[in-house]
């Protein structure tokens, strides 16, 4: 990738597919983020009347002549400002092509675990800059942690081009410095828009001083991007939640094992192993909101009817026979660290992988990455708040984890702390 995408509206037209989209936005401070956010709720008429009566209100109060829009997500930001420890505010609207779960992370360098929680489950980040200011450190960092945590689309909004005199220059250099920045981590897909969150160019109505721009609107481009969760490229898989035994008379002999198809899809008379205890079996049913199917895919709750009577429990996980993750007990990974207290070599901490908790060890932690430069220091001590590093855990008991780039679902975990039960790390298995 040489230079960012800018397709044109037309190519947009008919894919709008209405499904639902979750993407995450990230900007550094004072780059208009609340401001995007406020005028893509405003724009697309997703915002009651009397939350609009308020934000008049309080923006009259405060000597504005127009309603300052950034005021839809300041309540949810000053919840953050109370001290909680991770905390994402997310906001669902929709348009008539397409569902929208909006994850509102805050910009600031001590907040980074905010964005990995945001990211985590997003198809999409939009990350903001400043068009006076261009890609800066945190625009660094924004884009590192979307490609850690592999999310296939990236938005591009180079803001405030109403400060710059909305010149096309300003924005192609801004935009092909972040194409190779992104180029270089690997990022799939940049999509890059000038606009104005301010006066509305380009966020939900295209823009009449921007001319030279053919390409959609934030709004365009959400609701037509194709939504995906990344590279699934493992098997099915199916995290066991909780066994079912009605023991009712109508059901004298029901069994059932609920959960979510994490990936993939499974059908009735597929062979299947569970793991970690390797026993293999076939499908005799699948139940789907009460009522028998022969397929279902993820990321639908399901439960399975196994044709044999073995020992299947809460954390087991089922896969197809031929497509099994090998099983470890020397875990690999990419964690970032959320809790204030450090993470440290030689910690006791719980494993949790789907749902499967197991204790383990920290066994050695090989390195830390500055997002600044992307480079490495070997062997750190520790890793502390809104650190990201490489690894090694031991487990007491065999996981079936598949490698983070395969499968963000079965290939995700958390680290927790076994005195209290706090969140210690975000983690991501292989290299």
């Amino acid at each position: 990738m040489t230079a960012p995408t800018v397709p044109t509206a037309a190519d947009h037209t008919d894919r709008a597919t209405g499904t639902l989209l979750r993407f995450a936005t990230a900007g550094s401070v004072d780059d208009g983020k609340s401001t995007l956010v406020g005028r893509l709720l405003h724009d697309s008429k997703s915002v009651l009347a009397d939350q609009l009566e308020a934000i008049e209100h309080a923006s009259q109060d405060r000597g504005q002549r127009t309603p300052d829009l950034a005021l839809l997500t300041d309540g949810l930001r000053a919840e953050r400002e109370q001290g909680i420890t991770i905390d994402v505010a997310y906001r669902y609207f929709a348009t008539p092509g397409r569902r929208f779960i909006l994850a509102d992370t805050p910009g600031h360098v001590q907040y980074t675990r905010n964005m990995v929680t945001g990211a985590s489950t997003a198809e999409l980040t939009v990350i903001l800059v400043d068009a006076r200011n261009g890609v800066v450190e945190q625009t660094r960092r924004h884009a590192a942690i979307s490609a850690l945590l592999r999310v296939p689309h990236v938005v591009f909004a180079v803001n405030k081009m109403d400060l710059v005199g909305y010149r096309e220059p300003v924005f192609t250099a801004i935009a092909e410095e972040f194409a190779a920045y992104a180029d270089a981590l690997g990022i799939p897909e940049v999509t890059a828009i000038p606009i104005s969150a301010l006066t509305g160019d380009n966020v939900v109505d295209r823009s009449t001083t921007m001319s030279w721009y053919d390409g959609p609107t934030v709004l365009e481009h959400l609701e037509t991007v194709a939504v995906d969760t990344g590279p699934e490229t493992c098997g099915a898989r199916f995290p066991v939640q909780y066994v079912i035994r009605p023991r009712t008379p109508d059901l004298p002999d029901y069994r059932g094992y609920a959960g979510q198809i994490a990936a993939g899809s499974f059908r009735v008379g597929e062979r299947v192993v569970v793991l970690p205890s390797g026993t293999t079996t076939t499908i005799a049913g699948i139940d789907l909101l009460g009522e028998p199917v022969d397929v279902a895919s993820a990321p639908r709750s399901v439960t399975l009817l196994l044709t044999d009577d073995i020992d299947v429990a809460r954390g087991d996980l089922i896969v197809p026979a031929d497509d099994a993750p090998p099983l470890t007990r020397d875990v690999g990974a990419t964690v970032c660290h959320v809790a204030d207290r450090p993470l440290t070599t030689g910690q006791r901490v719980l494993l949790k992988h789907t749902t499967r908790t197991v204790k383990g060890i920290i066994d050695e932690i090989t390195s830390r990455l500055d997002l600044d430069d992307l480079s490495c220091g070997s062997h750190p001590d520790r890793l502390v708040a809104n650190e990201i590093g490489q690894v090694r855990i031991k487990v007491a008991e065999p996981l079936a984890l598949d490698r983070y780039a395969d499968s963000r679902s079965t290939g995700s975990f958390l680290l927790i702390d076994p005195g209290d039960g706090m969140t210690l790390a975000a983690g991501m298995a292989g290299p």
